[in-house]
């Protein structure tokens, strides 16, 4: 207490001089993720927009339920877990049935985050924790797509899409496989303009990479984001598959392909960046960005799956906290091993 009666408070660090509340940051990711989600109801329909409605509502109802059952105030207004729930839904393929998008919701916030402590202690990106599972559980209708810009999209629903729960979901005869999907298993290379500009099949909002780096080059600008880990992903990806489309052209496709295809540029922007699962060093941003890379490439190159975004991120994500402490900075005036 000074002379004037005012209190005064010491807390330990961080200390935010900013002003950048954790629901103004998290508002603005938001905000990023707008474009790429109304492009994916633009290109898939009605079947992305209940998709990613679905997402949405399940992830923040459970959010809320979950608070409240544990008697905490609901974190709903923090606006994380509506992150969670929109890149929850832009990874699902447009056509699940609802149902299934039902139960990845509930995982990806009960088990992905809630189960950890909330905000600020998930050791994975919670919206792939969901998106994993469903992989696991579901693995015929996680590799159902639709095409892009069906002429019918904004008038009919797949017929997958609303089927009762537990019951096995009837795909309709026309699907489009994704660039990846096709490359792997009937050698078609899709071309570069295509995969920029998102007119592909593929989940809901992996599709338009240009919208994507938008989002990123927003969020960096207003230093919401480690711009060294999309960095680091994204060259090592090109370097690793340059190399190899050098050796062999009719094997292994070009840089541009690897970059612009499947989930790679939305898990680097949004998935792998996030704050809490990622490490906080320069140095560590850099290697852990190498790592999720290096992983998508071999799993891309000579895995059974046509993809392997995800299963890196979340292998990263483990990898984290020991590559903070393996790289943390030394202490100035202290030799290393004092550190």
């Amino acid at each position: 207490m000074n002379r004037r009666g005012t209190t005064l408070e010491i807390h330990t660090s961080p200390h935010i001089a900013s002003g950048a509340s954790v629901d103004h940051i998290m508002r603005q990711v938001v905000l990023a993720l707008l474009p790429v989600t109304t492009f994916a109801v633009y290109l898939f329909g009605l079947a992305a927009l209940l998709t990613l409605a679905t997402a949405l509502t399940t992830c923040l109802l459970t959010e809320h339920l979950l608070c409240r059952a544990s008697g905490r105030p609901s974190s709903v207004p923090d606006w994380s877990v509506v992150i969670t729930g929109l890149l929850y839904g832009l990874t699902l393929p447009p056509g699940l049935p609802l149902w299934m998008t039902v139960v990845g919701g509930v995982i990806a916030v009960a088990l992905g985050k809630f189960l950890f402590g909330g905000l600020g202690c998930n050791a994975f990106n919670p919206a792939l924790v969901g998106r994993v599972f469903l992989q696991a559980a579901f693995p015929g209708a996680m590799t159902q797509w639709l095409p892009a810009l069906s002429p019918e999209r904004f008038t009919t629903l797949p017929s997958a899409t609303l089927t009762l729960p537990l019951m096995a979901p009837v795909y309709d005869a026309t699907s489009g496989a994704t660039p990846l999907a096709a490359l792997k298993f009937e050698q078609q290379l899709t071309a570069g303009s295509d995969l920029a500009l998102g007119l592909t099949s593929g989940s809901s909002g992996e599709t338009c990479a240009l919208l994507i780096a938008a989002g990123g080059l927003y969020l960096a600008a207003r230093r919401m984001l480690n711009w060294r880990i999309p960095a680091a992903i994204l060259l090592t990806v090109a370097a690793f598959s340059s190399c190899f489309h050098l050796l062999d052209p009719l094997t292994y496709p070009p840089p541009g392909f690897m970059l612009l295809s499947g989930g790679l540029m939305l898990g680097a922007v949004f998935m792998a960046t996030d704050m809490v699962a990622s490490p906080i060093t320069a140095a560590g941003a850099v290697v852990y960005g190498v790592v999720i890379a290096l992983v998508t490439c071999v799993i891309r190159f000579w895995g059974g799956m046509p993809e392997g975004v995800m299963y890196a991120i979340l292998l990263a994500n483990a990898l984290s906290p020991h590559i903070d402490r393996l790289l943390q900075p030394r202490p100035y005036g202290t030799s290393g091993a004092e550190r």
